[in-house]
């Protein structure tokens, strides 16, 4: 039997029957489709979603980067067993994709792109927004796609989409494999009637597997943790993709292994879980990073050992440091020239702990009693940075962090992607479950924040989701907000306005480039943007968005703002200045060096000043082989 729809509607069709299964659990793989319509898909699959509006929801998006984004979040939120698809129209709608793809791609999080594409029939050449390639005639724009797809197709003939669909549900079924997956679609392919074979409308299944470990290597593996005298545990974000945070509990009790995390892993276990030792890399905890320093076992869970969030390059300096890595992805098992554990995360750990507890392996005491007392002292440091200190005066940016730390519970998700925050929230947030902390930091994309919340919010849509949002990234990608208010997505974002690029700023201080270019203020006559702070005022600008916006000028304020946006059903905004004076206290400066090249010749003193500390740094660099 056959069935006669356009290749859109066979698409829309399809992608309702998908499921996906893990753990005896079944869920529908694509959950909503989000686009924004153009000429490339108005008549394809915008006319197919209205076709099947009861069984393909719809999400009416303002940025197609920002869809994406949206769509990861879900994906994440999800544990990447469900997530949604993005269409634009060929042209500028396909090209605003691509950070987006890059983005889903580099973090492993699945996320199916649909671009309408130039006519196949080729009828007009070129036609409007069409990219005329004079070697190639089968390059469109959407070829940008490629490198940032883990798969790519171009559907130009209606019998394609069987096989190519099939593809591309497996690519972001696969927790190897998976990330972004466009299937560009021509225009006039969209609307083209075919008969389509009954069965591929039926219901499909993809189970997402739980590979166990090799023997030869979990015996190899648990060799090296029993003849280990420092080991310690980066955590990343495999851990939470795998669920595997009850194993990670089980496997740091039971051998007294110290757990540190990644951006991405952060929350693998409790703030207050005794083998928890916080961040580690540049970011990090001084507790963390010092056990880094001298540990002489590193065993990686889930991690991708990226330079930033764990100092892969100069922070292992125990010279007999060796790896240990258990990971899904052989590519990552053998960073570091590690010793590899290829296997799913709960999956490995659960075997790892079985045979270390059968030796009846544990840590010595007193390497225990090292890392609980040096975890305490940085407690107490994370308490000085929260103190609220003057109730009626302007907030440092730790104190802000503190006073939503002291409102949340374990049900509040918070999302951050992008400048000064991810710095101290990786040092001084405590995490209180494991799907709390939503860091992207593996593109730290300036902008994901708040699209990134309505899908967390959609995929959660009885917690509070936080979207923490500093001026930068807020200039970058504000018009989800419309989104959140046409659809009733009550989001809340606390809007920090410290004007300019802090982050860069204090990086760009730190190499000699004396914050030039980072503020948000009038040019001077040297050239300099260190004159006013602009007259800005990005509260009213949400609240023309159509957002309710609370301004907290104190500690005070914000304290009651925060409280009262939590308590609201609808979409809420916390806007507050920081205070950015050098007698405020800010977070603890970074515990790692990161390398980040310095001018090798400059006149100006900062510049060569810092030359001269980076040559002292560069040489702690090391390979490990």
């Amino acid at each position: 039997m056959t069935i006669r729809l356009t290749v859109a509607q066979a698409l829309v069709r399809f992608l309702a029957a998908q499921y996906t299964e893990r753990d005896g659990g079944r869920q529908r793989l694509i959950g909503a489709t989000w686009g924004i319509f153009g000429h490339g898909n108005v008549a394809g699959l915008g006319q197919a979603l209205v076709e099947y509006a009861d069984v393909m929801p719809y999400h009416q998006g303002r940025n197609e980067q920002s869809m994406v984004h949206a769509a990861v979040g879900y994906a994440r939120q999800s544990n990447r067993l469900s997530t949604h698809a993005v269409t634009t129209s060929i042209g500028p709608g396909a090209t605003n994709l691509v950070t987006g793809a890059a983005l889903a791609t580099v973090n492993h999080l699945p996320v199916l792109l649909l671009p309408g594409d130039v006519f196949a029939t080729r009828p007009a050449d070129p036609v409007l927004q069409q990219l005329e390639v004079p070697y190639a005639g089968d390059v469109s724009v959407n070829d940008t796609l490629r490198p940032v797809s883990r798969y790519f197709d171009r559907v130009t003939r209606p019998e394609q989409l069987i096989p190519s669909a099939l593809q591309a549900m497996r690519v972001l079924t696969d927790p190897v494999e998976t990330g972004a997956v466009t299937l560009a679609l021509p225009q006039d392919v969209q609307a083209e009637a075919y008969d389509w074979p009954e069965e591929f409308f039926s219901a499909r299944v993809w189970t997402v597997r739980r590979p166990g470990a090799d023997p030869t290597e979990l015996a190899e593996a648990v060799r090296v943790v029993r003849e280990a005298r420092r080991p310690l545990v980066v955590a990343g974000g495999g851990v939470h993709h795998s669920r595997a945070e009850e194993a990670l509990a089980e496997f740091a009790s039971a051998t007294g292994i110290p757990v540190a995390s990644t951006q991405a892993g952060k929350g693998s276990l409790r703030y207050d879980h005794p083998q928890d030792v916080g961040g580690v890399g540049h970011t990090g905890t001084a507790t963390a990073d010092e056990l880094a320093r001298t540990a002489d076992l590193v065993i990686g869970v889930g991690t991708r050992y990226t330079d930033f969030t764990t100092a892969s390059g100069t922070l292992f300096e125990n010279p007999d440091v060796r790896f240990l890595n258990l990971n899904i992805a052989p590519f990552d098992g053998h960073k570091l020239a590690g010793l590899p554990l290829v296997a799913d995360a709960r999956s490995g750990l659960g075997e790892l702990t079985e045979a270390l507890v059968m030796h009846g392996h544990k840590v010595a005491e007193p390497y225990v009693t090292e890392y609980t007392e040096d975890k305490e002292r940085w407690e107490q440091r994370v308490d000085a940075c929260f103190e609220a200190g003057e109730p009626d005066v302007r907030p440092s940016q730790p104190q802000v962090i503190g006073a939503l730390d002291a409102l949340v519970d374990e049900s509040d998700i918070i999302i951050n992607a992008a400048g000064s925050l991810p710095g101290d929230l990786h040092k001084l947030w405590r995490t209180r479950s494991h799907d709390q902390y939503h860091l992207e930091y593996g593109y730290s994309c300036m902008g994901y924040e708040i699209p990134a919340a309505l899908g967390v919010k959609l995929a959660a849509p009885g917690r509070n989701v936080w979207a923490l949002v500093g001026d930068g990234t807020y200039l970058m990608m504000p018009t989800e907000i419309v989104t959140a208010v046409q659809e009733g997505i009550a989001i809340k974002i606390l809007l920090v306005q410290n004007h300019g690029y802090a982050s860069i700023g204090g990086l760009s201080e730190s190499v000699g480039g004396e914050r030039f270019g980072t503020a948000y203020r009038f040019p001077t006559d040297e050239g300099t943007y260190t004159g006013a702070p602009l007259p800005v005022d990005l509260a009213a600008n949400a609240a023309s968005l159509g957002m309710r916006v609370l301004r907290a000028k104190t500690v005070r304020d914000l304290r009651t703002a925060l409280a009262e946006a939590r308590a609201a059903d609808t979409p809420t905004c916390v806007y507050v200045e920081t205070e950015t004076s050098d007698t405020v206290s800010g977070a603890p400066p970074a515990q790692a060096w990161w390398d980040v090249p310095v001018a090798e010749t400059a006149t100006r003193p900062s510049a060569v000043k810092a030359r001269e500390l980076y040559e002292r740094h560069v040489s702690t660099r090391r390979r490990h082989l």
